[in-house]
């Protein structure tokens, strides 16, 4: 809690993120796991952002979980950060080649 409260007081434009690979997801692990990104910026921008860091090629899929659900590519990460921040602060987001929890 007092990293996020840390990085927020100095950087009150960005919000926390950390992303993680689904267990047992076919795809790359990421070379980076914490980010620190506009609010303005959608969802669809930040998966592009993760595509160019695992190296994913144009062909494969990739999803981007919040909790347990897809959230919407034209969310921007502010409000998917209003909705869904962690109790310490960060925004947890995870990525696997297939969609495996269903939603």
């Amino acid at each position: 809690l007092k990293d996020s409260r840390k990085i927020r007081e100095k950087y009150p434009e960005r919000i926390p993120v950390i992303v993680e690979r689904v267990a047992n997801s076919q795809i790359t692990d990421i070379d980076k796991h914490k980010f620190l990104v506009p609010h303005d910026i959608s969802m669809a921008q930040f998966m592009w952002i993760i595509r160019k860091r695992i190296q994913l090629q144009p062909e494969r899929a990739l999803f981007l979980f919040v909790g347990k659900s897809i959230p919407q590519s034209s969310a921007t990460m502010g409000q998917i950060y209003q909705e869904h921040q962690d109790e310490d602060g960060f925004l947890y987001i995870a990525y696997s080649g297939e969609n495996t929890f269903g939603n």
